[in-house]
């Protein structure tokens, strides 16, 4: 096992360490130091400096010795978990989702990582009018001359690295877009869900203020429930989802809105 008192000399890229170790803690439920030192080929004094920091984020718990993961609700709204997940399905997804977009449009984007993704790819499209509530989406977007960026205000949320709260809502429902673009942590063939109140909160103002609605969702996403609903799947106009899915859920959805696949990764 290679030893080293700072990240810098690990075996793997610090965020990819993290990652690692994030995932494993979440398949197991729990995992101790010493464990997690072998597995990531570093020291234990490194691994107890990523474990400080994923807990700091709300990701993991620390207790003597080891570490647990968080309630699933919890762990599956952390930014730093979502940005690992599925990244090639969400990049396909972005991609089949940005062929909604056309040039001289308004566009919102919400807080998900697959509305990230797309954020990404709006340069192809501009000019545009971008408005999202999230901070690495304004980050994407800030400085652009073709892109005139609206940020939404609230109170800052480290887990999601976004802004919610009331003065967020007041401010969406300020504005009148061509298109919302949303994701959610679930969905069954009829309703979508997520588990945390104040974001459902956004995401509703959000879809008001839409002239169109596109939902995206990767398979991970579909066929579960959630405590809160956020509104029917006939709701939307359009719905993308990677080539993973289904075909019977996806004739199903069909019934209900215009439902995308995205081209395999």
């Amino acid at each position: 096992m290679t030893t080293t008192g700072t990240a810098g000399g690990s075996a793997r890229p610090q965020d990819s360490r993290r990652q690692l170790i994030t995932e494993h803690v979440l398949a197991r439920g729990t995992s101790t130091v010493s464990e997690l030192s072998e597995m990531t080929g570093v020291s234990v004094m490194t691994v107890h400096r990523d474990l400080d920091e994923l807990a700091r984020r709300g990701v993991l718990r620390r207790f003597r010795g080891g570490v647990s993961a968080l309630p699933s609700t919890v762990f599956e709204s952390n930014l730093d978990y979502r940005l690992g997940v599925n990244v090639g399905e969400k990049a396909a997804i972005a991609v089949a989702a940005a062929e909604l977009v056309e040039p001289g449009m308004s566009v919102m984007l919400d807080d998900s990582t697959t509305a990230l993704a797309l954020a990404r790819l709006l340069a192809g499209h501009a000019p545009l009018t971008v408005v999202s509530n999230a901070r690495r989406v304004i980050d994407v977007c800030a400085g652009r001359d073709d892109i005139r960026l609206i940020a939404l205000g609230g109170e800052y949320s480290q887990t999601h690295d976004s802004f919610l709260g009331v003065p967020c809502v007041e401010a969406v429902e300020a504005l009148s877009v061509d298109l919302v673009v949303v994701s959610t942590s679930a969905m069954d063939a009829q309703m979508t869900y997520h588990q945390e109140q104040d974001v459902v909160l956004v995401k509703r103002a959000m879809l008001a203020s839409g002239t169109r609605k596109a939902l995206l969702m990767d398979r991970t996403k579909l066929a579960r429930t959630a405590l809160h609903r956020l509104a029917p799947v006939a709701d939307f106009d359009h719905l993308v989802v990677d080539a993973s899915v289904g075909a019977e859920l996806v004739a199903e959805l069909r019934e209900r809105t215009d439902v995308r696949v995205a081209a395999a990764t």
